[in-house]
């Protein structure tokens, strides 16, 4: 089973979408409203592992309060109004669906970041440890803030219920964040920290992975009689995600470039437009009624973006920041016998056309 998993979690690229397409032949097929009940235990099962491998210890460690600051400043004070004006801007129909997919754009915008930011810094050799930070500083500042966020910023769209939407922050974030902790602190003791490490620890995440696949499952299962039909939703949906994503993108990339070395960059870059999509999705889906099948089809949508996109700026983040330092070390340090050997080589042709 956890091969099975494994293979989702290195795979969600593709994954995701293959979910939705199911979802969206299954719920046009079936009456999928009693699905609707499994989207509390679902988003458990998706939050609950990352909880577990969550190191909230580093963040207590090492000195990066500069880029720590600078992208929780980004993360809550530029990409919510990013959010909100491409909203304005791009979903301004006179459809009362335009305006609940601005507050779908908009839940992304005040929600970051997820336990994605780790692993896609990761694989952009950056810094694990800023990104773990950013992820902790991320969670809880956008738990805290996202119900008021919310209510000023969308207030006069659609009816938000402060405490109610609390409720589902703390349920979704800090029910798991409590239980993972615990779960994390037992398997240490009991495991000891290498085993916890080598051997426990990595079979946590393929389940987070099952979850993202089962909700993007159940987002478009409930909405599917909807989509299908009116396909021109997708399209008119997609246009201020693919604005926002690349906006976001271009920024953070000639931020780090000015102001960060490569690793901490990659770090920002990543802990900002990997956006807690599930969270937002599950709040969504439970806080907001009958409406929020409507606002949860943007964000489903939104999977497919984020993820594509952090896909393809891996394959040029050295394009973008250079390649990482021990790579550029070891090519320093081959640099000079290649120069050595060229030069080598000139001298003996030089040497034997003197003696013609």
């Amino acid at each position: 089973m956890i091969k099975a998993l494994t293979y989702i979690q290195k795979n969600l690229v593709w994954t995701i979408p293959v979910a939705m397409g199911f979802g969206l032949f299954f719920g046009y097929l079936f009456d999928t409203s009693s699905l609707k009940q499994l989207i509390i235990p679902v988003t458990f099962i998706m939050v609950y592992p990352m909880m577990v491998t969550l190191h909230v210890k580093s963040v207590f460690k090492g000195k990066d309060l500069k880029i720590q600051t600078v992208t929780q400043v980004i993360n809550f004070v530029f990409v919510p109004l990013l959010a909100f004006f491409i909203g304005k801007m791009m979903l301004s129909g006179q459809d009362a669906k335009y305006g609940l997919w601005a507050v779908g754009l908009f839940l992304i915008g005040v929600l970051p970041t997820s336990g994605m930011t780790i692993s896609w810094t990761g694989f952009a050799k950056g810094s694990k440890e800023a990104a773990i930070k950013m992820v902790v500083f991320g969670l809880i500042i956008g738990s805290l803030a996202a119900p008021v966020y919310t209510k000023v910023f969308m207030g006069a769209t659609i009816d938000v219920n402060m405490l109610h939407m609390f409720k589902q922050i703390a349920i979704f974030v800090f029910l798991p964040l409590v239980v993972g902790l615990l779960t994390q602190t037992y398997g240490i003791k009991k495991y000891g920290p290498k085993d916890w490490n080598e051997k426990i620890k990595p079979k946590f995440p393929p389940f987070s992975a099952l979850g993202v696949v089962l909700i993007a499952f159940l987002a478009m299962s409930l909405k599917a009689r909807h989509i299908i039909a009116n396909p021109g939703d997708i399209f008119i949906i997609l246009l201020p995600l693919v604005v926002f994503y690349l906006i976001s993108y271009v920024l953070l990339t000639v931020v780090g470039r000015f102001l960060f070395r490569r690793e901490d960059a990659i770090a920002m870059v990543f802990g900002v437009v990997m956006r807690d999509l599930s969270i937002a999705l599950a709040i969504a889906m439970t806080a907001f009624g009958k409406q929020g099948l409507t606002i949860a089809l943007l964000i489903s949508l939104a999977y497919i973006i984020q993820i594509q996109s952090a896909a393809w700026y891996v394959k040029f983040v050295n394009v973008m920041f250079g390649p990482p330092k021990a790579t550029a070390d070891a090519t320093a340090k081959t640099r000079p016998d290649v120069e050595k050997k060229e030069l080598s080589e000139d001298l003996k042709i030089s040497g034997k056309a003197s003696l013609t």
